[in-house]
Formats: C-alpha cells, sequence, structure tokens
C-alpha cells in the first residue's frame, strides 16, 4: 500500500507539525482534512474496518436489525452478537457477518450507529 510507506516517510514532519501547531487552527480544518481524506479512499477496495473490529450494537440497533432480518431479539443476539469486557455486544466473531464476499454490507442502510458515524478521525 503506497500510502502507509508515503505515511512512515515523513512521520517526523507530522509529529512536528503537530507539536507545534495551533490546535484551534488544526481543530478548524479537521472536517475539511476529513472530506479529502476520504473522497480519496474506496472503502469497498479494502473493507479493512469490518474484517478486523466489530461495532457496538446498542439497543436500537438491535431491535432494527433484527426487525430487518425477521428474527427475536434474543434470537439475533444468540447468533450474532456477544458482550465485550466493557459489557457492550458486538459481533461475535470478524469479519462482521454481514460483510459479503464483495466488501459490501448486507445490512447498510440498517447497519450499527457505530458503522454510521465511521469513519472516525
Amino acid at each position: 500500500m503506497q500510502w502507509k510507506k508515503r505515511s512512515a516517510e515523513h512521520q517526523k514532519q507530522y509529529k512536528h507539525f503537530l507539536k507545534t501547531a495551533d490546535k484551534n487552527k488544526v481543530l478548524k480544518q479537521l472536517p475539511d482534512l476529513h472530506e479529502e481524506a476520504f473522497d480519496q479512499i474506496d472503502c469497498l477496495q479494502c473493507a479493512a474496518c469490518c474484517k478486523n473490529y466489530s461495532p457496538r450494537f446498542k439497543t436500537p440497533d438491535i431491535k432494527r436489525i433484527s426487525k430487518l432480518l425477521r428474527m427475536k431479539e434474543s434470537a439475533f443476539i444468540d447468533t450474532y452478537l456477544k458482550l465485550d469486557e466493557e459489557g457492550d455486544y458486538v459481533v461475535r466473531s470478524t469479519p462482521c457477518p454481514f460483510l459479503g464476499a464483495d466488501n459490501y454490507c448486507s445490512i447498510y442502510d440498517d447497519r450499527p450507529s457505530d458503522c454510521h458515524r465511521f469513519p472516525y478521525t
């Protein structure tokens, strides 16, 4: 991956910039920088987030997705979820069971709120 190599090559510059930059100015620029960065990224080419991590499934997510799948909430939890060490529901195993071989999410329109807000920058 070209970006990893380029990022590593500039790591010292990034650290220096972050130490010396005006924090308020940087924070104001973040939304635009976020948009610029993610305009360049095609999640369907990668899906590493869905392959390696789990979102939290909150009660509204569980209700919505179990309804979509025509399952009782308890059956949905038993089939797909487990409690993590913080007491949040997460997928039993990765990759996410809703991620297809084509990297599309089978529940995309009803995905958990963590997925909806992702990526975090």
